[in-house]
């Protein structure tokens, strides 16, 4: 029976493995009292997530471009909402307050978008996209 493979959108969406888009990326949830924590390995085929040392320092500057983009939507979408130009105690609380609500959303994606899309040595094994285990390759 043949299987049908899994899109790169669904794997990162639901923060799959880059090589298998089987095995999961975090342990944990992304909001809840068990921390979200990067898995060392993937479950289903083995690949190591930290490819070198200090790779997910990289996931930094994709985060800090989320956020920029996070505080200028939210700004503009204020200002829309509340025409207020004088206050800007308005402004910096709700900006900060709405970082602090995405800071694990950004955490969780800047990684996966970093071995997604951002890190050409990781390539996706449509043999591995299967319930069957490749083993530890």
């Amino acid at each position: 029976m043949l299987m049908a493979k899994t899109s790169q959108f669904t794997a990162i969406l639901t923060s799959k493995c880059p090589k298998c888009r089987r095995g999961d990326v975090f342990s944990g949830t992304l909001y809840g009292l068990n921390f979200q924590e990067t898995n060392d390995r993937c479950a289903h085929c083995g690949m190591k997530f930290e490819v070198e040392p200090g790779f997910f320092y990289g996931a930094m500057y994709v985060s800090y471009a989320f956020v920029v983009g996070e505080m200028l939507n939210v700004g503009l979408f204020t200002y829309l909402i509340t025409g207020n130009d004088t206050s800007p105690w308005l402004y910096i609380s709700t900006i900060i307050g709405v970082i602090l609500l995405l800071t694990p959303i950004n955490y969780r994606y800047s990684r996966i978008l970093l071995l997604h899309w951002l890190t050409p040595k990781i390539k996706y094994y449509p043999d591995y996209d299967t319930d069957d285990k490749p083993g530890n390759i």
